[in-house]
């Protein structure tokens, strides 16, 4: 799976949702109003322009729609956007497109016309496979619903992934053994299986606080981890990164070109970019609020709002960051560069099975994963 070279990918955020979930922290907003789509699509096109002058002509590898809630886009906007980026970069002939879907059946309706746009992975947010858990995570559909959706989307895209939340408020080891299993049984390639947290400024942070919301307890979640592992290795999913699985040539290559650092460029209201631009890295964010984003891009062609140079230690802690929650970790060559000097307490970690070196790369190991923010602290003092 390791490549030297990261790739480039273009990032594009829709950030409208139905409802708004409990547990979410992406920028995400409700409208009550039809929302003007192509006046949406138009701006995504006039600031992935923008994006393109200061690029330069990198060959684009992967596209990703996030939000938000994507599959409330028209397929005809999604292919609008597709178009312009096929006219501002060139892109690989083998790129991965993919678009994060939710599994009503009216949106699963567009999968077709998805597919005819380009896109050819989609990302189904299932969430649960319990009918009262998917209640209190917010979710609009139904189990039965989700499982149709995700058949329809595995019969009409090449690659498609299952996603799921778990340590959830009430969930108990052997209900979450049955409800992977059955999951597993779903899968096609992919599964992006993700431990709930609790994320300041959401409703669950708010329940949480007030005692009202109890979730497992961190030998629970730990012990729930390590049967999530247990049972994706069974089924030959490998655990590429540590909320996701894949079987060979499955894994996610746009979530990858995060994991390696490298460049991607970000459009659309809160959305973030890292470029590199005249040998410097820069971290560029736009304006969050989407009418106000649009009409930045309307009047100045983007709607950034924040860019700074990522100065190399900040880099280097970056790199850290992502790179030791892949399976093949990091370039200790890299981040060497970057840092200016070599990862702190590496015999104590290694002697203590949390990282292990593979030539000049340095992994994080099973037990590393479990503990993955005290390890990268230690290795950055």
């Amino acid at each position: 799976m390791h490549s030297s070279e990261p790739g480039f990918g273009i990032y594009v955020h829709w950030p409208f949702c139905k409802a708004k979930c409990p547990y979410c922290d992406f920028n995400s907003h409700v409208r009550h109003e039809p929302v003007d789509t192509l006046s949406f699509a138009d701006a995504l096109a006039r600031e992935l322009a923008w994006f393109a002058a200061r690029t330069g002509s990198r060959e684009v590898e992967s596209i990703f729609f996030g939000g938000g809630t994507p599959s409330l886009m028209p397929p005809e906007a999604v292919g609008h956007v597709l178009d312009a980026i096929a006219r501002l970069w060139p892109v690989s002939s083998d790129a991965e497109i993919t678009l994060e879907a939710n599994p009503t059946s009216v949106e699963a309706e567009n999968f077709a016309g998805y597919r005819a746009a380009g896109v050819n992975r989609v990302s189904v947010g299932v969430q649960a496979l319990d009918e009262t858990h998917l209640k209190a995570l917010g979710r609009q559909h139904s189990v039965e619903e989700a499982l149709a959706a995700f058949r329809l989307a595995a019969n009409i895209f090449p690659r498609v992934s299952f996603d799921l939340i778990y340590a959830r408020p009430g969930q108990t080891l052997a209900a979450w053994r049955d409800e992977l299993t059955r999951a597993l049984s779903e899968q096609q390639g992919h599964m992006s299986l993700y431990q709930l947290t609790i994320e300041e400024g959401t409703r669950y942070a708010d329940l949480h606080r007030a005692g009202k919301l109890i979730v497992p307890d961190e030998e629970l979640a730990a012990d729930l981890y390590d049967l999530t592992q247990e049972l994706t290795a069974e089924a030959g999913l490998n655990a590429y990164e540590v909320s996701n699985h894949a079987r060979p040539g499955h894994e996610s290559r746009h979530n990858l070109i995060y994991w390696r650092y490298g460049d991607y460029a970000g459009a659309g209201p809160g959305a973030h970019s890292r470029i590199t631009e005249a040998g410097k890295r820069l971290a560029l964010a736009t304006e969050r609020h989407p009418e106000t984003w649009r009409g930045l891009v309307q009047a100045k062609e983007n709607g950034v709002i924040e860019e700074t140079v990522v100065a190399t230690p900040d880099q280097a802690a970056e790199y850290l960051l992502m790179g030791l929650r892949i399976a093949d970790g990091i370039d200790i060559a890299r981040y060497r560069a970057l840092s200016g000097r070599e990862p702190s307490h590496l015999p104590e970690l290694t002697e203590m099975g949390l990282v292990s070196r593979h030539g000049d790369r340095l992994v994080a190991t099973q037990a590393g994963r479990r503990v993955l923010n005290a390890v990268i602290s230690q290795l950055a003092i």
